[in-house]
């Protein structure tokens, strides 16, 4: 099988303790290492998901977990998961949908009247580029509560979403705009909140 931005490898870790083959993928050579130091796959392979090195039908099982939605392309991308995708096999992902980060966009608008957060495909938009295959999507809602804004933003590495601390536009998240942006964000009884509006999608090749 194979994970399709596989990040630090966590996942890959997991799976391949289950006794599969696992192939680790993606587009950052620093993660892959990171990944490799953890033993975490038996290749690694530096590569875009929108331009798949390897030939037609080449694994039982295609994994990515919250890494299509930084495509620039999410039809390109499924259809290459597909391509390399055995008959009989499976595409398992999750990715994110609008209204994801929702409450981070809210602030930095407050701040400087730019989002600086990805504008996710909707579910439908989703559900569309997976019609031409045999599909399941399920949409959650999940809202996580944080104390402060630091920790809320260093949930987002986990994600592979650390260009939206300090936004697109540049600059170093710096002590004082640190103050700026947590005092724009809106607050809860709960502390501060953060939304993700998670799709959990199979893909199946005949």
């Amino acid at each position: 099988m194979i994970d399709v931005g596989c990040g630090t490898g966590f996942f890959s870790q997991i799976i391949k303790a289950q006794g599969a083959e696992v192939t680790a993928l993606d587009l950052s050579s620093g993660m892959l290492e990171v990944a490799r130091q953890k033993n975490a796959a038996e290749q690694y392979i530096c590569a875009d998901m929108e331009a798949l090195p390897f030939a037609d039908q080449t694994f039982n099982v295609v994994f990515s977990n919250l890494a299509i939605q930084w495509c620039s392309d999410l039809s390109l991308a499924l259809t290459e998961l597909h391509r390399v995708t055995k008959n009989g096999g499976v595409i398992v992902f999750t990715t994110l949908a609008k209204g994801s980060l929702s409450e981070l966009s809210q602030a930095w608008a407050r701040l400087d009247g730019y989002s600086h957060v990805n504008e996710f495909l909707s579910f439908e938009q989703i559900s569309a580029s997976c019609q031409p295959w045999q599909h399941q999507l399920l949409l959650q809602t999940d809202t996580l509560h944080f104390p402060d804004l630091a920790r809320l933003l260093n949930s987002l590495k986990g994600i592979g979403a650390t260009h939206l601390t300090a936004g697109r536009r540049g600059g170093l998240m710096t002590r004082q705009r640190l103050h700026l942006l947590e005092s724009a964000y809106p607050t809860s009884a709960n502390g501060l909140e953060l939304t993700y509006q998670t799709v959990f999608g199979i893909i199946y090749r005949d």
